[in-house]
This record gives C-alpha cells, structure tokens and sequence, in this order.
C-alpha cells in the first residue's frame, strides 16, 4: 500500500466550506501518480513509449467532509491486476478516520489508438514484483 498527504486549501471547497467533491478526484489521480512514481513508473516516461493508463470506472462513497487546511492521507492498494486493467482500491483518511472510498479501474492504452492493451511485462514487474 501507498501513502500520499494531501493539504487542503481555499481553492479545494465550496460555498459551505467543505471540499468539493471533485477535488476528491484530483486527489485520487494525485495520489495514484505518486504510487506510480514510486513503482519507478514515470508518466511521461510511459508516454515515450506510446502508453498511458486511463481511468475506465471508479466507485466513490463520500462518508465525512474535509475541510480547508485539514491534512489527509490517500492510500492506494493494487486489489487485481489482469490483461490490460489494474483494479485499486483508494481511501481518503484525516487522522484515521476515512473520510471517502473509492474503487476502480485503470486501463493501460495505446496513445496512438486510444485503444486498451494488454500490460507489458515491464509494468507488471514494476507493479507487482515476485
């Protein structure tokens, strides 16, 4: 599991002070790149070689609201990895306490086709080391 700390700023609420819901997704998507990185999986890097991975479905539950300065961990854990999809599992926590749930899907594409492929050998080592 990855670890990823997310401060809350001004520009992440809404009118009733708590953040709005889509910049829970941002902080998904921060989060996820971050445990790519971590995996030794660079973005641009995977772009060079004329990949990229895409979201397909996600399910998010909001259980609790953040607010501004409030400092929040975004976990992710790989659940499945298959064919061309990785199925994970993120949660958003302030101190503990889960604040949002998500489950998803990513895909890997082919940039040039927008089409899905199946995972290189190269990522899934990167992704899921024996």
């Amino acid at each position: 599991m990855h670890t990823f700390t997310v401060r809350i700023y001004y520009e992440d609420t809404d009118f009733s002070g708590n953040v709005y819901h889509a910049a829970y997704l941002k902080f998904l998507e921060q989060a996820r790149t971050e445990w790519l990185r971590a995996l030794g999986i660079g973005h641009a890097e995977l772009a060079q070689t004329g990949l990229a991975f895409a979201v397909r479905d996600m399910q998010i539950t909001f259980h609790k609201p953040a607010h501004i300065d409030d400092l929040l961990s975004v976990s992710t854990r790989l659940s499945e990895m298959r064919g061309a999809r990785l199925l994970l599992d993120q949660n958003i926590s302030r101190d503990g306490d889960v604040l949002t749930r998500a489950s998803l899907s990513i895909v890997v594409i082919r940039l040039d086709t927008g089409s899905a492929t199946r995972l290189p050998e190269s990522l899934r080592s990167a992704i899921n080391p024996a």
